[in-house]
């Protein structure tokens, strides 16, 4: 593993206009941004299915980076990043481990959204050390209610979304109500903000290779959470039709330690970029209240 290829001043002004760049680890190249100030523990964002640099909503980035540096990355295979993608969590997470330690960290904080709350799982319980602090949103356990229906479900709505030329997180992420569309929609435009070295879209073959190891996830057998001794914040809206949210509330019970953002009201998958700001402060409050 190398570290980082060039000492570049950080980025301190928004996401929008972070450099991206690039970090061999092992034989492959990872792609990465990162914005924030230079002390304090590290926050690594792990990604949804199907997302990319570009999908992190720039205003919980910034909101975030305010106080904490903040690294995004592109999973193995996924936009940027070079290799092929892992069909199973597993080995994404012995990816993003390895990522972290060819970064030079030796202790970082996870926020894991959906897919990257599975992995986000797997590191803390396999590499404790390597973890102080975990945030987990929009996803669920191991074996989860109806996780493994997900790749279906994402499917047709990909599909339909083509033939209406409407993105798919606006049915997938957001509410149906008047307030959840309008929320999608400026979500949307926020994601469009960057119009400068964007990041390039996941390939057909990365996305049927993470849609198996969902798939695989939702089949596995109950995950034995009592190994999680970190502290963790679970957060979600109130009607994820993805990961269905009383796999946020299973989370909240099964964690030794964990602490529940009550779930966003006429929200769902997408809920902590519907309430970014809330969001924000609730994440920041956490990883820095006393151990």
């Amino acid at each position: 593993m190398s570290t980082p290829q060039n000492s570049h001043p950080r980025a301190q002004s928004s996401y929008g206009h972070a450099p991206t760049r690039s970090l061999l680890v092992g034989d492959v190249d990872f792609v990465y941004r990162e914005l924030g100030p230079d002390d304090g523990v590290p926050l690594i964002l792990l990604m949804h299915l199907a997302g990319n640099l570009d999908n992190w909503d720039p205003r919980v980035v910034d909101g975030l980076a305010a106080r904490r540096r903040v690294i995004t990355f592109d999973n193995r295979g996924v936009g940027g990043s070079g290799g092929s993608t892992p069909d199973t969590i597993e080995a994404m997470a012995r990816d993003a481990a390895m990522f972290i330690q060819a970064l030079g960290l030796g202790t970082v904080d996870l926020l894991g959204l959906s897919m990257g709350g599975f992995v986000a799982q797997v590191v803390a319980a396999e590499h404790p050390h390597l973890v102080r602090r975990v945030i987990l949103a929009g996803t669920g356990p191991a074996g989860g209610h109806g996780i493994d229906r997900v790749p279906a479900l994402t499917v047709q709505a990909t599909l339909t979304g083509a033939l209406s030329r409407q993105d798919p997180k606006l049915s997938l992420f957001f509410t149906r109500s008047s307030g959840g569309r309008r929320a999608g929609r400026a979500f949307l435009r926020r994601l469009k903000e960057r119009t400068d070295n964007r990041d390039k879209d996941i390939s057909l073959t990365s996305f049927r290779a993470q849609l198996r190891a969902i798939k695989r996830w939702g089949r596995q057998g109950p995950s034995d959470l009592s190994h999680i001794s970190h502290p963790v914040l679970v957060a979600n809206g109130e009607n994820d039709r993805m990961v269905p949210s009383e796999n946020t509330l299973d989370l909240a019970a099964r964690l030794p330690r964990s602490e529940l953002v009550p779930l966003y009201p006429d929200a769902g998958h997408g809920g902590i970029f519907q309430y970014h700001a809330e969001f924000v402060v609730s994440a920041l409050e956490f990883l820095e209240s006393p151990a």
